[in-house]
């Protein structure tokens, strides 16, 4: 038996919430009512203690968005349960190539620290599963087209009836209500509603997608936080809560200085390529090898870039004595500038900043990022054994505790991989009625061992 499943038996009350069901109150063991006092994981001396140990998610996303969110929960110690379609499961398993194996890269990158159940959601049997474990969750992350899961008697109403302390997130496109809210969301789409695509792109070029998905990241640490937030929230109240994460809203709040600028004084944003609109010089310079970023964000980091490029004429140029000055100037300095980078490699640029307080660096292809010394130091590449794809390598988890480590994940699941696992450990389902459950087509499990 599992820490987690120890844990949640050891909060187990008689109380049996209304409308549930005999199988249910035979099945599943239930939440203490609301007000009684929640027991905490204990560790023994020597213990790696992570923030969420003792805690269970029921993952009901795909593609990027959702599975980011609990693949950050799963990194931070809780047991994440991720329900997949039989056969085809999450729509990125296919998004390939390259793939390793029969997994494509794009599913191995955001979904370790999972298990994966296959249940058919249609089958009465397997609506039925999702409903038990939404019992004996703690929190529960769906990405479906809002409205869908209640026509299916999953909605946070009906689940919180049967688990009134149950955190309940929903990942959408555009908002759970509204005037697109029944509209289908992908990354590229409200990147380009949000205002996002306009602003990125070469200047006086078209509007271009950022190079990763941020829109769905984004949106992917906002659930993450939300539901961190929700589970403290939990402990004073006793209570679940209802979160409503969506793409447009995460990346129109990203917008931050764009949209205050709009807000405040009327003005449009436009796109600047690596630079930036106010303020100069920051942006990317090409050198006789290559590129090299150059941030001086105030008057003191200019003087030391003008030191550093041997160009101490222009700090005593009047039309550059300010970063307002520089910026109404831009085209002429930033000629200045560029024709000097052109002289020197960027590794001798790298050199000569070394130590001015300039921030400096190049832009790294994705071979230099990874040989790169201090991504190596931050642990930056994990490295898991798979049961079909042997060693794969992703990006590891981008902050550290001082309570853990995070250099024993356990690898992105088959589909179906612990559907069997899950029924009996979790639900307590015997043998016979998991047989019975397979053989219906209710639900699948991967023989993969």
């Amino acid at each position: 038996m599992s820490a987690s499943v120890r844990v949640f038996k050891s909060r187990v009350s008689a109380f049996c919430p209304v409308g549930l069901s005999p199988v249910l109150q035979r099945r599943n063991p239930v939440r203490c009512p609301v007000g009684e006092q929640r027991r905490s994981v204990t560790h023994t001396a020597g213990e790696q203690l992570r923030p969420l140990d003792g805690v269970r998610v029921l993952d009901l996303t795909r593609v990027l968005a959702g599975p980011f969110a609990t693949m950050i929960l799963g990194d931070l110690g809780a047991e994440v349960i991720k329900v997949e379609r039989p056969g085809a499961g999450d729509d990125t398993r296919a998004w390939g190539p390259p793939f390793v194996g029969t997994e494509s890269a794009y599913f191995l990158s955001v979904n370790r620290n999972k298990k994966s159940i296959a249940v058919n959601m249609k089958h009465p049997e397997g609506a039925k599963i999702i409903l038990e474990l939404a019992g004996v969750c703690d929190v529960l992350i769906e990405n479906y087209l809002p409205g869908k899961l209640q026509q299916m008697g999953l909605g946070y109403e009906q689940l919180s009836r049967v688990n009134q302390q149950l955190i309940y997130c929903s990942i959408s496109g555009y908002g759970q209500t509204g005037p697109q809210s029944q509209s289908p969301g992908y990354d590229s789409i409200a990147s380009a509603v949000s205002g996002m695509m306009h602003i990125t792109g070469p200047e006086d070029g078209e509007p271009v997608r950022p190079g990763v998905a941020m829109t769905d990241l984004a949106t992917g640490l906002y659930a993450h936080g939300a539901v961190m937030a929700a589970l403290l929230q939990r402990h004073k109240t006793g209570r679940g809560v209802y979160i409503d994460c969506n793409l447009l809203s995460s990346q129109v709040s990203c917008l931050t200085h764009i949209a205050a600028n709009y807000l405040n004084a009327g003005k449009e944003a436009r796109r600047w390529g690596t630079a930036h609109g106010s303020i100069v010089p920051y942006q990317g310079f090409t050198t006789r090898d290559g590129h090299i970023v150059v941030a001086a964000g105030n008057d003191k980091q200019f003087v030391k870039v003008c030191q550093v490029l041997q160009l101490m004429e222009l700090t005593e140029e009047p039309r550059y004595k300010t970063n307002k000055l520089r910026v109404q100037n831009r085209k002429q300095l930033l000629h200045i500038l560029s024709q000097r980078f052109l002289q020197e490699k960027t590794a001798d640029w790298l050199q000569r900043f070394q130590g001015s307080g300039v921030p400096v660096g190049p832009i790294n292809n994705i071979q230099e990022v990874f040989s790169d010394a201090q991504v190596k130091h931050n642990s930056l590449i994990q490295e898991m054994k798979h049961p079909t794809a042997g060693r794969i390598a992703v990006p590891g988890p981008a902050v550290r505790f001082s309570s853990f480590t995070s250099d024993q994940p356990t690898p992105p699941p088959l589909i179906g991989q612990h559907t069997s696992q899950v029924l009996r450990d979790t639900l307590s389902y015997s043998d016979d009625i998991i047989t019975a459950l397979l053989e219906s087509g209710a639900v699948a499990q991967n023989e993969v061992s």
